[in-house]
C-alpha cells in the first residue's frame, strides 16, 4: 500500500498500462461500460489487448446497481462478472479513514465511498480510472482520467 506523502499523478489516456500497474474502475467509468459510451469501450478494449483484467470493488459495485435503469441487472451482473474485486478490509479501511481526517483539518470534505474506492486502488497497487478525478485528491494514488458520457 502507497505511504503517505507520496505523489500523486493524472495519467490522461484510458487505458494505457504503462509499466503494466493495474488498474481500478470507478463507478463513473462502470456506468458509462454498461451503458455502450464509446470513449469507455475503447478504453476497456484497450486493457483488454494488454490482457490485463480490471479490477472493481464492493463500493463501486453497490453505486452501480444503486442507479441501474429497468431492465439493466443482467448486464450489470455481466459486466460485474469480469471485473476482478478489490478487497476492502483492516488496512484499506485506516487508509480511507485517514484521508478523510487529514483532508478535513485542511477544511476539505472527502466522501466515505470515495476515499474506501481510493483505498482499493491503492490496497492492490492499481491506478485509479474515473470520470471524477477531483473527488480523489489523495498524493498515494494514481488517477487516471476517462471523461464520463463520452
Amino acid at each position: 500500500m502507497p505511504q503517505p506523502g507520496s505523489r500523486a499523478s493524472v495519467v490522461p489516456t484510458p487505458g494505457a498500462s504503462a509499466d503494466r500497474v493495474p488498474v481500478l474502475l470507478d463507478t463513473t467509468v462502470l456506468i458509462d461500460l454498461l451503458r455502450g459510451r464509446p470513449a469507455a469501450i475503447a478504453g476497456l478494449e484497450s486493457l483488454a489487448r494488454s490482457g490485463e483484467r480490471p479490477f472493481t470493488c464492493a463500493v463501486n459495485l453497490e453505486e452501480l446497481y444503486r442507479g441501474l435503469r429497468p431492465n439493466e441487472e443482467d448486464a450489470a451482473a455481466t459486466l460485474a462478472s469480469g471485473l476482478r474485486l478489490a478487497p476492502l478490509g483492516r488496512a484499506e479501511g485506516a487508509l480511507a479513514g485517514s484521508w478523510r481526517r487529514e483532508h478535513a483539518a485542511r477544511g476539505e470534505t472527502l466522501s466515505q465511498a470515495d476515499c474506501l474506492i481510493g483505498a482499493a486502488a491503492a490496497g492492490v497497487g492499481a491506478r485509479l480510472a474515473t470520470g471524477n478525478p477531483r473527488h480523489f485528491p489523495m498524493p498515494e494514488l494514481r488517477v487516471e482520467h476517462w471523461v464520463a458520457g463520452a
